[in-house]
């Protein structure tokens, strides 16, 4: 286990794979912990420096008491990747992970050689949404609205076919501490990058799912119609983690989009 103290978080995080490769940096959901890449990290393992992180209030990352903000967490994730020496990366954020990834590539361009921003958006969601959402959490835990949630992150057809595994998906999600689940909803209640997304100036891919619940397709779309030469990829048959649902194709996609930007 690998934990690391920045801006006075206690980071827990995974780094595997050859120091000196390319690196390839992911950033997990809202009410999810780095094991949501497993799947996809098993078919890029071998050739790449891989890091993964929890961020702050989910997994085995600490989380401070108050409120924090994409800010926040996208100066976690410098901090991370300054302590480990890493530069130009390919990162790969999905919903909140991808507005960390927006965040990063506008402020510390440094980091960021290329983004792949999935199932995200410059701005995800209303203020009434989150805060009912947040309201629910600290009355009544997170388990209260997980079978919501577990709707919105897999299709029906997913649901239906993998019954254990989603059972374990909503494991996670509940255990996840109903602080740091809420305090993560405040920040993307806040968050909005719709009138600075345009000055991004790195290659970015954008990846949706047509079964998407969280951050339908338009609102992905419409994000990446903002930036200039961005691209957009749709996965058909896919809710909220494609990753999860299509993980070789997921794969295949970041390598494709590496490969062409020459980050990878």
């Amino acid at each position: 286990m690998k934990v690391m103290r920045v801006n006075g978080v206690a980071l827990h995080y995974a780094d595997k794979g050859p120091a000196d490769g390319p690196v390839i940096v992911f950033a997990n959901s809202l009410g999810t912990d780095f094991r949501l890449w497993d799947d996809v990290i098993r078919r890029l393992a071998g050739e790449f420096r891989i890091v993964r992180y929890d961020k702050r209030g989910h997994g085995l990352s600490g989380f401070p008491p108050g409120p924090c903000s994409v800010v926040d967490l996208a100066a976690d994730a410098a901090a991370l990747m300054d302590e480990l020496g890493i530069a130009n990366s390919l990162f790969v954020g999905i919903s909140i992970g991808g507005m960390i990834a927006q965040r990063l590539a506008l402020t510390r361009p440094d980091l960021v050689a290329a983004a792949v921003l999935s199932n995200t958006g410059a701005k995800i969601g209303s203020a009434e949404m989150w805060d009912q959402r947040i309201a629910a959490v600290r009355e009544r835990g997170v388990d209260a609205i997980s079978d919501a949630v577990i709707e919105r992150w897999f299709s029906q057809d997913y649901r239906s076919r993998n019954a254990l595994q989603v059972r374990a998906w909503r494991e996670m999600l509940g255990r996840t501490p109903a602080e740091g689940y809420a305090a993560c909803c405040e920040a993307l209640k806040r968050a909005d990058l719709t009138g600075e997304v345009a000055g991004l100036k790195r290659p970015v891919l954008f990846i949706a799912g047509s079964e998407d619940g969280s951050t339908p397709p338009a609102l992905v779309k419409g994000t990446a119609d903002r930036i200039h030469g961005s691209r957009f990829r749709l996965f058909e048959g896919a809710g909220h983690l494609p990753c999860v649902e299509q993980p070789e194709r997921y794969s295949e996609t970041i390598m494709e989009f590496g490969r062409e930007t020459g980050v990878l």
